[in-house]
């Protein structure tokens, strides 16, 4: 174990510096998943029909992110097969996310368009982000190197939620961007995600692998064939698990700032984020710590109890937001939530942690764009599906039933990770079993 470590340490300082592409996705995901429902909601009342916006961006990720994977792939550049993606389309989504307030209060329509646009950039630069790690960090260091990575992006939602978001309230009027209240935090942090750019770019140099050339290049559908047709069957209930462990998260998550509004009584936009606040500290404290525990115990056993843990969790979030726990008072039941999603960030981190490296282990250097893409496409296709199913849940049955719902999809996924037998740290990089 101790060799293990001195070799990783050799890697801390670089996956650092890639962690600054993670960055900038927790700055923008966390401030556009809490208050662009809120902007929404001034001009749709449905919440059925909100969570069909919100999976907008869902949408287009299930094609763009496996499309633009898989061409990353296959490019060759001076600076590299992921940089070129990167630095022009991560400057380009910091643009459209600077204007989405502005956007939100000239109309429905504009607020669509620059909803449309980020989308477009920002989904389609998550996979060669997301690449960038694995073709960097070999296969035994994954998890404690996407723990330093998931740190980072839960730096970038620590600065957006504790930070950026308490300037929502912040009522001056500025020079260009006209008066603050409900916006500030957007500009800045596009700014953010540019300086972020810029540092990935200056300091991280893509590595050429000796065999890639001789690696065969094969299509994505191809690849999702040769997935499903293995023997050993790994790597699709891997994909399938955590479609449903997604599909518990982006249930909740456009709905947390809402459901503080509407249960809880808060009135401030800053404090409706303190839940995804909570969540996003949570992550940062034990994002490394999750890849090291996973690395002694396996990444199997870590996710798996985990899992189960979420289980009670949600299902204590759906008590406390329900009617039965009215007479406790809205103030504590608001601190109780933090609490919860605390912990609920806790092992939340602990199966993204260790997830997409199980994953990147049954990989090639060649086919690893491939896999990231699969991960998307599970992972992006419960996006979309979850906010409408909640959001007609809320509808329907109010707030505690989207915890039920959830708690129900981790059982599902505890269910399926019961069946995957690879992607530990000794395993072979893309051996079949």
């Amino acid at each position: 174990m101790t060799e293990k470590k001195e070799g990783f340490g050799r890697y801390v300082g670089l996956t650092f510096l890639i962690g600054f592409g993670f960055f900038t996705m927790g700055l923008m995901d966390i401030l556009y998943d809490t208050y662009v429902p809120i902007f929404l909601g001034k001009y749709i009342q449905k919440n059925a029909w909100i969570g069909a916006i919100m999976t907008l961006d869902n949408m287009l990720a299930v094609f763009l992110i496996p499309f633009v994977s898989l061409w990353s792939d296959n490019t060759r550049t001076r600076i590299g097969r992921r940089m070129p993606f990167i630095v022009t389309l991560l400057p380009l989504s910091a643009l459209f996310f600077s204007f989405i307030p502005y956007a939100a209060a000239r109309s429905f329509g504009a607020l669509i368009l620059v909803i449309f646009g980020l989308n477009i950039a920002k989904q389609a630069s998550r996979g060669p982000v997301v690449a960038l790690m694995p073709d960097t960090i070999p296969g035994e260091f994954r998890s404690e190197a996407n723990g330093i990575i998931n740190t980072m992006g839960a730096l970038g939602a620590i600065i957006a939620t504790v930070g950026l978001a308490r300037l929502m309230d912040l009522d001056i009027v500025l020079p260009v961007l006209g008066r603050t209240k409900d916006s500030i935090p957007f500009p800045i942090a596009g700014v953010f995600v540019v300086i972020a750019t810029i540092l990935v770019f200056a300091f991280v140099r893509e590595r050429k692998h000796e065999d890639h050339e001789k690696e065969e290049k094969v299509p994505l559908l191809q690849s999702l064939k040769a997935v499903a047709g293995e023997k050993d069957k790994s790597a699709l209930w891997i994909l399938l698990a955590l479609f449903f462990w997604f599909l518990s998260y982006q249930g909740i998550l456009p709905f947390i700032g809402k459901l503080c509004k509407e249960v809880f009584g808060v009135t401030s936009n800053g404090k409706a984020a303190l839940p995804a606040s909570a969540v996003a500290i949570a992550q940062l404290l034990f994002a490394i710590p999750s890849g090291y525990i996973a690395h002694r115990i396996g990444r199997r056993k870590a996710i798996r109890g985990s899992l189960l843990v979420l289980a009670v969790l949600l299902c204590i979030a759906a008590a406390i937001s329900s009617t039965m726990a009215a007479s406790l008072g809205t103030g504590l039941r608001f601190n109780l939530l933090l609490a919860t999603m605390f912990a609920y960030g806790l092992f939340w981190i602990t199966i993204i942690t260790n997830s997409f490296p199980m994953l990147w282990q049954m990989a090639t250097f060649g086919t690893i764009g491939v896999y990231t893409g699969l991960y998307y496409t599970f992972s992006q296709t419960a996006a979309i599906s979850a906010p409408p199913v909640t959001g007609a849940i809320i509808d329907l049955v109010g707030y505690p039933g989207i915890f039920v719902f959830a708690a129900i999809c981790e059982l599902v996924a505890f269910v399926m990770m019961g069946k995957v037998s690879r992607g530990e740290p000794g395993d072979i990089a893309g051996a079949k079993a």
